[in-house]
């Protein structure tokens, strides 16, 4: 997104080389920059050191916003409770819709800013009307539209997003070493940020998540083995079960009401639609039995879908053909072209 002057401009710097180059690139185009890391949790000063260290480098002043007890109770409790729930959370897209772009653009406006940018890969246009879009980064390979969707299409026309048109992640890179950015080889951040060691059962179980045994059961009921409790399992997984059988066996479906995990052949993850609540849509007005492609994951191919609203903020979706792995919990996200149209959760 082109700013037609120089304006001031808070960057969410979380000590890693994207949001870095975000804060140089715009202070290199002359606006006034400044920089606000987000401590979220037990295990954050070392980020927060290493964006104070890039602040300096880059002579611009350094924030830091004290969000522990936001994050604790609208992330890390919404991430125990689905779980507890039967859902697999999507904690990344809730924090950039109550925390990034919620509690730290209104400190950012707080200070002054008029903008909030972050390292985010996906992009904002403009329109000749003047309203503005959500779009997908030029590079898809780190397009990160999907964890966007619920954003308050009022507030994109306050958002920059510096690399969206970076065709390679090694150009932002090139630019961190040309500029002496000391993070300029740090190593990308993984998975979900307050469970760095990536062993969410050990978070969940230290949590008071309780561990209690099940059965695994086939579609019409027959047990065929006894699992470790339901935190431990998430539709369309395959490994880690135990079970043995003639064939592959997927996870299908969690019943907390009977504490069963059912199991299946592959062939049973495959739906034919599904129903999203909570939804949040970024084009006026929303879409009605509208063909768009759909995202059900991160990592997913957007299918094709025809997207039918529902009272109570739902809708109904159904694929053209077949889609595997349909999740509650994780977002429901839908493209027309590059520009993403909205989402919701999956029920």
């Amino acid at each position: 997104m082109q700013l037609p002057a120089k304006k001031k401009i808070a960057v969410a710097m979380s000590g890693g080389v994207d949001s870095s180059v975000s804060a140089a690139l715009l202070k290199a185009d002359g606006h006034e920059v400044i920089g606000i890391t987000m401590r979220l949790f037990d295990g954050s000063t070392a980020a927060v050191e290493d964006a104070a260290r890039v602040a300096a480098c880059l002579g611009i002043p350094h924030y830091v916003a004290a969000f522990e007890s936001c994050f604790a109770t609208e992330i890390m409790a919404y991430f125990v409770r689905e779980y507890q729930a039967g859902r697999t959370p999507n904690p990344c897209a809730r924090c950039n819709q109550l925390i990034k772009f919620g509690a730290l653009l209104d400190m950012a406006v707080d200070l002054g800013a008029e903008y909030l940018a972050t390292g985010h890969y996906a992009r904002i246009a403009t329109a000749a009307d003047g309203t503005t879009h959500l779009l997908q980064a030029v590079n898809l390979s780190k397009d990160q539209s999907y964890f966007l969707f619920s954003l308050d299409r009022e507030l994109l026309r306050r958002i920059i997003f510096p690399l969206g048109e970076m065709r390679e992640k090694s150009d932002v890179r090139r630019i961190a070493a040309d500029l002496g950015i000391p993070v300029a080889q740090k190593d990308d951040s993984q998975d979900i940020c307050f469970i760095p060691d990536g062993d969410y059962i050990g978070f969940l179980e230290r949590r008071a998540v309780l561990a209690t045994p099940g059965d695994f059961v086939l579609a019409d009921g027959t047990v065929i083995g006894r699992h470790k409790g339901l935190h431990r399992y998430t539709v369309g997984q395959r490994r880690g079960m135990g079970i043995a059988w003639s064939e592959p066996l997927y996870v299908i479906r969690l019943e907390t009401d009977t504490n069963r995990v059912v199991v299946g052949l592959e062939g049973a993850l495959y739906r034919e639609g599904f129903t999203i609540s909570s939804c949040n849509w970024l084009q006026s007005p929303a879409p009605a039995d509208t063909e768009l492609r759909c995202k059900i994951r991160y990592r997913h191919r957007a299918a094709p879908c025809i997207v039918t609203p529902l009272a109570d903020g739902r809708a109904a979706v159904r694929f053209a053909v077949q889609e595997k792995g349909v999740t509650p919990g994780q977002a429901a996200v839908f493209y027309n072209g590059e520009e993403v149209v909205g989402g919701g959760w999956i029920e």
